[in-house]
């Protein structure tokens, strides 16, 4: 049975790097995935596989490291987690403020809080786990200036995960939904089709 998931790349348009979406999915197309898309030019790239996260990751990695000629990282998320990030942010929305989502390695989340609690937090800025998931609150317009933000730029730490605004994983979660009520419509408009064929 094939799952839903979106592959979150980290730094697609930093240090000169400037990814078009089309050709990443055009990578990702390569793989062993289906109904490749993406959801916002940040490198969130949604399909559908047989294979785990684990199978695929550095599969994908590789093929996007070589496509592009230059080292690439991503997190694999299923739809089940996608939901889960969505649905368990500790932080409720407020207009000044934003929200972000870690995709990591199960673990990583313990690491990164005990890297916020070595920084000296700018007012309002806050880092909380839940259900196994880091999320970090800072002032709109703060987040490179932020005291977490500076304290992630270890290179051994930072290509361990990537970073999303939760208002992105849930475009993405919303994306998932819509393309699975669309698959399920197709699906039984084939049966019907069948069904009429036959009588």
């Amino acid at each position: 049975m094939k799952t839903s998931m979106c592959a979150f790349l980290r730094g697609v348009n930093l240090n000169g790097k400037n990814m078009k979406m089309a050709d990443v999915c055009q990578v990702f197309q390569r793989a062993p995935v289906h109904n490749v898309r993406s959801v916002l030019a940040t490198g969130n790239i949604l399909f559908e596989s047989d294979s785990t996260p684990t199978e695929l990751r550095p599969l994908l990695e590789k093929m996007m490291s070589e496509g592009f000629a230059t080292e690439i990282f991503l997190f694999i998320k299923t739809q089940e987690e996608i939901e889960s990030i969505c649905l368990h942010s500790p932080f409720p929305p407020q207009n000044d403020l934003h929200v972000y989502a870690f995709l990591c390695e199960q673990g990583l989340e313990a690491v990164l809080m005990k890297q916020f609690e070595t920084i000296k937090p700018i007012a309002q800025e806050k880092a909380q786990i839940s259900h196994r998931q880091f999320y970090w609150q800072v002032p709109k317009g703060s987040t490179l200036d932020a005291g977490f933000s500076k304290g992630t730029g270890d290179r051994k730490l930072r290509n361990c995960f990537t970073s999303r605004n939760l208002n992105t994983v849930q475009k993405v979660y919303q994306n998932m939904l819509t393309f699975e009520k669309k698959a399920t419509a197709q699906e039984l408009g084939r049966m019907v089709q069948k069904q009429v064929a036959s009588e």
